[in-house]
């Protein structure tokens, strides 16, 4: 019969985790102190990089997204407001608040059109016409960052993904799952037909009319009955080809 071991025993077995938990403990915050002193060391190199780099920064967008990059590895957020350290050596700050501005302007235009919902690319193409020749060249990761700038101060102003594009969200509609499946579906030619979406969807007829007629309400869709086949087009110019858009428009 095994022998069990002893009050003696009990003691030198608690006495044994209590000294490998001190161990554990003293090697956690080594590494964290260490953890923190390279995290130190991160954000002195990344303001010396920026002080060398200032100009680069602010007139290279491409230059500009991976200065962006670096900062999210070691925590620094740019933009996280208008004042102090990064404001006073970037002025990047105060570059996208104005960008977000803009944004908002362009957005009001289109809404007669779009309905509040925008492609990305165009969203882009349209601020880059409207800014002036001198101004800095700014890029789409420009536009997101000054969006989720709008977003912070409760602006309702949101990007989202459709399939494999980005669109610009204005209005607080909400979309759900059937409804962003139908505007990906409208990517490939800017419109669907019912027995398109039921057959691809494997969708009932109430489940795709229902789905359709809340984007129609939205205003997100517009019907065209216009074709011999006799068959409705659903057109949705938010997410319709730019070839497409244009020469409908």
């Amino acid at each position: 019969m095994r022998r069990r071991p002893g009050i003696s025993g009990l003691r030198k077995e608690a006495d044994a985790r209590d000294q490998f938990r001190l161990v554990g403990q003293n090697v956690a915050k080594v590494k964290a102190d260490v953890m923190k002193e390279q995290l130190a060391t991160f954000k002195t190199q990344l303001e010396e990089f920026a002080r060398k780099y200032k100009n680069d920064i602010r007139k290279n967008p491409t230059f500009r997204a991976q200065f962006h990059e670096m900062c999210a590895n070691v925590g620094v957020d740019p933009l996280a407001s208008n004042k102090g350290f990064w404001a006073e050596l970037l002025g990047i700050g105060d570059f996208y608040y104005e960008l977000g501005i803009q944004i908002v302007e362009i957005c009001l235009k289109t809404r007669q059109h779009d309905r509040g919902l925008i492609d990305l690319q165009e969203l882009h193409r349209l601020l880059c016409r409207r800014r002036t020749a001198s101004a800095e060249q700014v890029s789409e990761d420009d536009c997101i960052r000054a969006i989720k700038k709008l977003k912070i101060l409760g602006s309702g102003f949101e990007v989202i993904s459709i399939g494999r594009k980005k669109l610009v969200r204005s209005v607080p509609t909400e979309l759900n799952k059937d409804h962003n499946q139908i505007l990906e579906l409208a990517q490939a030619r800017g419109f669907v037909i019912v027995e398109e979406v039921q057959s691809v969807l494997s969708w009932s007829s109430r489940r795709t009319v229902d789905a359709l007629e809340i984007l129609l309400e939205e205003g997100l869709a517009m019907v065209d009955d216009g074709h011999r086949d006799r068959r409705r087009r659903y057109w949705f110019p938010c997410v319709a080809p730019i070839s497409v858009a244009s020469s409908s428009g």
